[in-house]
């Protein structure tokens, strides 16, 4: 990734058209020792060429001979396309996998390059490593997608973006359209990692702005995935540091996953991701970024995380799409959600809400701080109070219910974000659940009872067959209790989806 002061200007603008949603085939599981592997070979090469994989330098060309050698026996037709900066050669490699539609190209990409004072290895060679994986595994699987995938190495990307910068130009207008979405991966496994997404819709409200149509739906389908494994993530701006910048700029849609730089942890990113107040790589642009300054646990969940981003919007183009959204709410805005609907909430405190929670805790955490994506969520009492148990459940029952949700035909699946947090003077008469209104028929779905133990806030993710319900109008309710004993009892759901396969 570039510095702050290498930032890229606006260049062209193209129209395109919006990407597939959602894969009908079911992405592999990416194996972090191969990434690795990777990685051990471009540190192999760095420490045989100076310590480095710069521009202009053997080792950055030996990492493209690298990469290119295991996709052209995989499969894959390659491209060396050079440019010239600063007085020295450089190369872009480019990795098309035959068939799909050409017109509506998807594509993959990270720079391979290093700065000259070290090996780069999670800058970047954590992208890098992780898109040559997740492209081997296309070969692997004989994945054919409607839509054509191309990968990209880019070189010079620490010098100002000048390898993508250069591929971009190259195109023409209508080769530009042809690419209805590009992914970048740059910094996928810093050692004290946060989970960022790239803004495509703008709805942190900081910054460039979102990114042109069909961006948003980069960001929905990678922040689905990591809901799906209970990760929470948040917005990082299109601010023009990586290669993603020359594609805005022509009007391509993109998205993509970065776990920091140079930038510090704060303490409520570390309540909510783990690690330290520190900075995100401490070895950024230093020598000592080598393969012992990469957090496996981040390259594992990002390179699967690439994976099933490929996977998601390479595919599709049947009607009805599979995966397609019927109903999908964040609870950014307000949606016509109404609590206690029924009339018949008995709690006297901690009624369900949309709001900005504010983290609580008494021993455990009850109340998180931090949504899974966004800023608010459906919480029970979402203020803090003077302790832990000022706006918790007490008293009964509070519920929340959706407005009426139009079901279609087809195999229906609700997916949401949920928690439940109690301490140990509650009991199984207070619960955490989600029920189905149909007519005058209400169904429980989903259930979680308390018990007499500390349960801490935790986001996890659920899902439910609503395939029972299609072709009907139905609402949802969201009902938190403490029926039991006066105990202190939290819950919050986010991320309500209904999908049709």
């Amino acid at each position: 990734m570039i510095g702050a002061t290498a930032l890229l200007a606006a260049l062209f603008a193209a129209p395109v058209s919006a990407a597939p949603a959602q894969a009908a085939v079911a992405p592999p599981d990416i194996p972090l020792a191969n990434v690795k592997a990777h990685l051990a070979q471009l540190q192999s090469i760095a420490t045989a060429n100076g310590g480095n994989r710069a521009h202009g330098r053997p080792g950055y060309l030996a990492s493209v001979t690298y990469v290119k050698g295991l996709l052209d026996a995989a499969g894959f037709t390659t491209q060396q396309q050079t440019f010239t900066y600063n007085g020295a050669t450089g190369y872009n490699l480019i990795a098309d996998w035959p068939g799909g539609d050409t017109s509506d190209t998807l594509m993959i990409g990270a720079h391979l390059d290093s700065i000259a004072a070290g090996p780069g290895i999670n800058d970047n060679g954590t992208g890098s490593a992780a898109n040559l994986e997740v492209a081997l595994a296309v070969a692997r699987t004989g994945f054919q997608p409607d839509r054509h995938l191309r990968f990209g190495w880019w070189g010079a990307e620490e010098l100002g973006l000048r390898g993508s910068t250069a591929y971009v130009n190259s195109l023409s207008s209508a080769q530009k359209a042809a690419i209805g979405g590009y992914l970048n991966f740059d910094m996928v496994g810093s050692p004290n990692p946060g989970y960022f997404l790239y803004d495509g819709d703008n709805s942190d409200g900081t910054g460039a702005g979102p990114g042109p149509a069909g961006s948003a739906e980069i960001e929905d389908t990678l922040e689905a995935y990591f809901a799906s494994i209970g990760v929470p993530t948040r917005g990082t701006d299109f601010d023009g540091r990586s290669d993603y910048g020359p594609f805005i700029a022509a009007g391509i849609p993109a998205g993509g996953i970065f776990t920091g730089a140079e930038g510090r942890k704060t303490a409520a990113q570390v309540t909510l991701w783990g690690g330290t107040t520190g900075a995100f790589d401490p070895c950024y642009h230093a020598a000592c970024d080598t393969t012992a300054n990469v957090n496996d646990t981040a390259l594992n969940r990002n390179s699967d995380a690439i994976a099933s981003a490929v996977w998601a919007l390479a595919d599709g183009g049947t009607e009805p799409p599979p995966g397609e959204t019927v109903y999908l709410d964040t609870f950014e805005t307000a949606t016509g959600w109404t609590a206690n609907a029924g009339a018949t909430d008995t709690a006297t405190s901690g009624a369900f809400e949309r709001g900005d929670p504010a983290a609580t805790t008494s021993g455990v955490a009850t109340q998180l701080g931090t949504t899974v994506s966004g800023t608010n969520d459906l919480v029970t009492g979402a203020a803090a109070g003077a302790g832990a148990g000022a706006n918790d459940v007490d008293g009964g029952t509070t519920t929340i219910r959706s407005p009426a949700i139009t079901l279609p035909a087809g195999t229906l699946t609700l997916s949401f974000s949920w928690y439940l947090a109690h301490l140990n003077n509650a009991t199984s008469g207070d619960y955490f659940r989600v029920r189905v209104i149909s007519g005058t028929t209400t169904t429980t779905v989903f259930t979680q009872a308390g018990a007499a133990s500390n349960r801490a806030a935790a986001w996890q993710a659920a899902t439910v067959n609503l395939s029972a319900y299609a072709g009907q109008s139905v609402r949802l309710q969201v009902e938190a209790a403490d029926t039991g004993t006066a105990s202190l009892v939290e819950a919050a759901v986010d991320n309500v989806t209904i999908t049709r396969a």
